[in-house]
């Protein structure tokens, strides 16, 4: 599955989800289909996102380092590729210079 350029017949909601004081940013999109996506922006910094349900995260833009669980190294993901987290766990994201995208569908 890779990540389309855009996404049609969406709703789009307006307030952004904002963490780490304006570091990691996202805007929630609602499919037709009822599944929902978040297109973010990930500056500088490193960050521990815990999950409820299962997640991938499809890096469309710059560079990250992702540690999921179970792992006790770090992973290098760049525009292009993509990685899965379970659910009811964390994973913890790096950027270290630039800004990366990223688009996180939900299970």
């Amino acid at each position: 599955m890779s990540v389309p350029g855009e996404f049609s017949g969406v709703t789009a909601v307006c307030k952004a989800n904002v963490y780490f004081e304006g570091r990691v940013v996202s805007h929630t999109l609602k499919l037709s289909d009822g599944s929902k996506k978040t297109l973010g922006l990930i500056y500088p910094g490193s960050f521990e996102f815990k999950t409820d349900g299962a997640e991938r995260l499809d890096i469309t833009s710059g560079e990250c380092r992702v540690r999921r669980p179970g792992d006790s190294e770090w992973k290098a993901y760049g525009a292009g590729h993509w990685f899965t987290v379970p659910a009811k766990s964390s994973f913890e994201i790096a950027v270290d210079e630039g800004i990366a995208q990223y688009v996180c569908s939900f299970d």
